[in-house]
């Protein structure tokens, strides 16, 4: 019996390891195959075919090899913060992710070589057709022009701030965070415009006031342009807990623009996603026509 489970772990190894496919000399195994497609259905919570995992990592070999040969690569630190940021959208750590991607028979392998190619694939195509991939101002209007209810809102603004900073050391206890933000909102009530108000909150202890910042409506995240357009100009935002205490901004001036709002920034990067798809599309078909792909199992050609 021990012979027995000792040749079948053997074979189980063998099968995992065997070459399925060779991508311009790299090949890909049963093992890559069997991961990807977990990987697949992980993500898009439907079951991939064999074909659909092979075809995407012969995909992801064609892109990160062109992008070798003209000198784009990502270091292995950039790999491993994209890897952090898909934990942390998730709202779990590295370690758990690849807990999760391990019980559901992928491994973190396969999703680091997923974010290399996407990020050096994407360095080159926008590299190399940048030109054609711009977007204009008038096709931005004109898209706009077909949507009315945007256009009602296509307004932006210019925001002109002062971060002011209630230092807490790190370390501290939540205690010390509530009694600076009672602090802050103390300043938040008697503020009543950047001139004074300033002076003032330089005044007091362990406060600081950074350099003025600006800030563009379309550059900021919905929750934010809301905390800054309920905020009146010379007055402070409610306070926030930062890794350097309790801070809140100053707003010293608010200015009107229509040449770069939330709704034409929203409406360009739609345009470029889309021409970057369709062109990134027809780059990857030319590689693979000039790709030599042996295949070396039937059941895969």
């Amino acid at each position: 019996m021990l012979a027995a489970a000792s040749l079948l772990a053997v074979s189980t190894a063998a099968s995992a390891q065997q070459v399925v496919a060779l991508v311009n000399g790299t090949p890909i195994t049963n093992l890559d195959v069997e991961h990807r497609a977990k990987f697949i259905q992980l993500s898009t919570k439907k079951p991939a075919s064999r074909r659909e995992a092979l075809d995407s990592l012969i995909d992801e070999i064609l892109e990160i090899n062109e992008a070798k040969r003209f000198s784009i690569e990502a270091p292995d630190s950039d790999i491993e913060n994209s890897y952090a940021g898909v934990a942390t959208r998730m709202g779990i750590d590295k370690a758990k992710l690849t807990q999760l991607l391990v019980a559901g028979g992928a491994s973190d392998d396969t999703l680091k070589r997923r974010l290399r190619a996407q990020l050096v694939w994407t360095n080159l195509v926008r590299g190399r057709y940048k030109s054609s991939m711009e977007v204009g101002d008038k096709d931005v209007e004109a898209q706009l022009r077909q949507n009315p209810e945007k256009m009602k809102n296509d307004i932006g603004y210019e925001y002109v701030m002062r971060p002011v900073v209630f230092i807490v050391p790190r370390g501290s206890p939540e205690a010390a965070y509530d009694n600076r933000k009672r602090d802050a909102e103390a300043l938040r009530a008697r503020f009543q415009n950047c001139n004074d108000g300033i002076i003032f909150a330089r005044a007091l202890e362990d406060v600081a006031v950074r350099d003025q910042v600006s800030k563009y409506s379309a550059d900021l995240a919905q929750q934010l342009r809301e905390i800054l357009e309920s905020t009146a100009i010379g007055h402070l935002t409610p306070p926030e807990t930062t890794a350097e205490g309790v801070q809140m901004f100053a707003i010293c001036a608010k200015r009107e623009t229509k040449s770069d709002t939330p709704e034409m920034r929203e409406i360009r990067e739609q345009m470029l996603q889309q021409k970057f798809g369709a062109q990134a599309k027809r780059y990857l078909e030319s590689l693979r026509r000039a790709a030599m792909i042996e295949y070396k199992t039937p059941e895969d050609k």
